[in-house]
C-alpha cells in the first residue's frame, strides 16, 4: 500500500494522490494574464499524473507583483485567461490551485531571466512597494510602511482575488504567507517594527495573516476549521485552503519554527484546511543549509506540535523520498517544484518505480507504461 499514491479529501474535494505540484512563479505573463505559456506548462503535470497543481505566485493586486511579469487575478481579464488553463487541468484529472499573493517590499523586482536585478524603476515600469514597516530587502528600494487603510485593502483584495479565482474554476486556494512576502513581513521582527495592533508580539505580528486567511475562508465558504458555524455551512463545505509559511527566517532574532508551529495552529482555527511548510526568503543574510528532505523536519515539527495537517516541501525528486516523509508520519502530501520542471510526468514515473498501479495513465501514454 502507498500512501503517496492515496486519495487525500480536504472539505469536499478529493485530491487523486499527494504528489502535487509547488506553485513557480514562470515570469511569462503580460499585464498580469497569463499566456500561451502558461496553458501548456501547468497542463502537463495533470498529463504527468499530479493529485493538485497550484499556479505560480499570483497577486492580488498590481503593486503585489514579484516583477512587472508576473500572473494577477485583479482583474476580470486576468479571471478569464485564467479559465481554460484551469478547464485544461481538471480535464486531465488533476485537481487546480492558484497560490494568492502580495509580494510587499520584495514587488518591482527585476524577473530572474531579465539579465537584471534589483528594484525595477518607474521609468522601465516599477512602482512603489509596500511593507510592514520602511525597512526595504537588502538591494531594494526602500517600501512605504502600509497605515491602516492600506492593510484593510490588502484583505479587500485577498477577497476579491478569491471570488475571481472561484469564478475561474479554481477549486483549491494557497495563501502565499511565506518566502520574504508581505504575510511574511508581517509575521518577521526583522521586518516589522510597528509599535501598533500589528506589530510587537507573535499575535499582533499573525494578525494580518490571520485577517487575510478569514477574509479567504469567508469569500470560499464553509465554516472555520474546528469551530462549525463561525461561517456559514459547514466545515465539509467550500474551497479547500491552504496557508504557506516559511518556518524559519534562519537568521538571528527573526521567525522560527516554535513561533510557527503557534500560526499554523492559528491559521487552521481561522479557517485553513492545511499547512504548506516552506522555510526562507525574508532577508538575504539567511543561513540555511540545502541538502534532500531539508524541510522536511520544520513540516514534522509543526505536524507534530501543533496538530495539524502539514505539507513537506524541498528536495524531494524520487517517489521512495517522497513516500518515506508520508510513511514517517512527517506530512500529509509532499509539494515538489523542480523535479516537475524536469519531468512533467513525474507522478507516473514514481508509481512505476514504487510499483504502484494507477488508473490515470493518459490513453495515449499507454505504451509507456511497462518496461517492454
Amino acid at each position: 500500500m502507498s500512501i503517496l499514491f492515496s486519495p487525500l479529501t480536504l472539505r469536499g474535494t478529493t485530491l487523486r494522490n499527494r504528489l502535487w505540484v509547488s506553485p513557480m512563479c514562470m515570469y511569462s505573463a503580460a499585464d498580469g494574464v497569463p499566456q500561451e505559456w502558461h496553458h501548456t506548462h501547468l497542463a502537463q503535470f495533470a498529463s504527468g499524473g499530479a493529485g493538485l497543481i497550484v499556479a505560480e505566485a499570483t497577486a492580488v493586486s498590481p503593486e503585489g507583483r514579484i516583477s512587472p511579469r508576473d500572473t494577477g487575478i485583479w482583474t476580470d481579464e486576468q479571471r478569464n485567461a485564467w479559465a481554460p488553463i484551469v478547464a485544461a487541468i481538471h480535464a486531465r484529472g488533476s485537481k487546480a490551485g492558484i497560490q494568492l499573493a502580495h509580494a510587499g517590499r520584495k514587488a518591482s523586482t527585476w524577473w530572474p531571466f531579465s539579465g537584471r536585478r534589483g528594484s525595477v524603476a518607474a521609468e522601465d515600469g516599477g512602482w512603489p512597494t509596500l511593507a510592514p514597516s520602511a525597512v526595504a530587502y537588502e538591494g531594494f528600494a526602500e517600501p512605504v510602511a502600509l497605515d491602516a487603510a492600506g492593510i484593510d485593502a490588502v484583505v479587500s483584495d485577498f477577497a476579491a482575488a478569491t471570488r475571481r479565482s472561484l469564478e475561474a474554476g479554481f477549486e483549491v486556494l494557497e495563501v502565499h504567507g511565506a518566502h520574504g512576502y508581505l504575510l511574511h513581513q508581517f509575521l518577521s521582527p526583522l521586518s516589522n517594527r510597528r509599535d501598533d495592533e500589528y506589530g510587537g508580539s507573535l499575535e499582533n505580528r499573525a494578525r494580518l495573516l490571520l485577517r487575510v486567511v478569514r477574509a479567504v475562508r469567508d469569500a470560499a465558504g464553509g465554516a472555520r476549521a474546528g469551530k462549525p458555524g463561525v461561517w456559514r455551512g459547514s466545515p465539509q463545505e467550500g474551497v479547500p485552503l491552504i496557508v504557506r509559511i516559511s518556518a524559519t527566517d534562519a537568521a538571528d532574532g527573526g521567525f522560527d519554527v516554535d513561533e510557527a508551529a503557534i500560526v499554523a495552529e492559528w491559521a487552521v482555527e481561522a479557517g485553513a484546511d492545511l499547512i504548506d511548510v516552506s522555510s526562507g526568503g525574508l532577508v538575504a543574510h539567511q543561513a540555511i543549509e540545502v541538502s534532500p528532505g531539508y524541510q522536511v523536519p520544520l513540516a514534522a515539527k509543526i505536524r507534530k506540535t501543533a496538530g495539524v495537517p502539514v505539507t513537506a516541501v524541498g528536495m524531494i525528486t524520487d517517489g521512495a523520498h517522497a513516500e518515506s516523509v508520508l510513511a514517517a508520519g512527517d506530512a500529509d502530501a509532499v509539494f515538489v517544484g523542480r523535479e516537475w520542471l524536469r519531468d512533467p510526468h513525474f507522478a507516473l514515473r514514481a508509481a512505476h518505480e514504487l510499483g504502484v498501479e494507477v488508473d490515470y495513465w493518459p490513453k495515449q501514454y499507454q505504451r509507456a507504461r511497462w518496461a517492454n
